[in-house]
């Protein structure tokens, strides 16, 4: 999968944290490929299952990517029925988009799939350790994007 490490980059854990973060985000990546899917469908998935309608604005702002790349990725996503999108009642300027009841279907599914990727990435590991790794990694994520959710 990866090259041979020497002792010196094996010793940084930036190094280690990106080798391992791009073989899980390849394996990620080959997985909802299969679909015909992205990192960035899923992301998107995710957070309208977890946030509810947003507008895409707001979108964009959590997931830091800029407004146009999220309306493409809306856009593919709504071709697919995976997200509908509608004017804000409130606002009328405003395009607020929600996952549909095939998004989230499509999302539990890939979020299955994934767990495969983690029980074979954290195969070494037992189930405390990887919860123990898993609570470390969430400490990490608040302090690397500065308290964004």
């Amino acid at each position: 999968m990866l090259p041979p490490s020497t002792p010196r980059l094996t010793a940084l854990t930036p190094y280690l944290l990106s080798t391992v973060g791009k073989v899980a985000r390849t394996l990620v990546g080959d997985l909802l490929a299969a679909r015909d899917l992205r990192l960035w469908d899923m992301a998107v998935l995710a957070v309208l299952a977890d946030h509810g309608p947003l507008p895409q604005r707001d979108l964009a702002e959590r997931l830091a990517l800029h407004p146009s790349d999220v309306v493409k990725v809306l856009d593919g996503l709504a071709r697919r029925g995976y997200v509908d999108r509608a004017r804000d009642t409130a606002d009328r300027r405003r395009v607020l988009a929600g996952i549909s009841e095939p998004g989230l279907r499509v999302l539990d599914e890939l979020v299955a799939e994934v767990a495969t990727v983690h029980d074979d990435l954290l195969a070494p590991l037992d189930a405390a350790e990887r919860a123990t790794l898993h609570a470390l990694l969430l400490r990490v994520h608040a302090h690397a994007v500065g308290g964004r959710p």
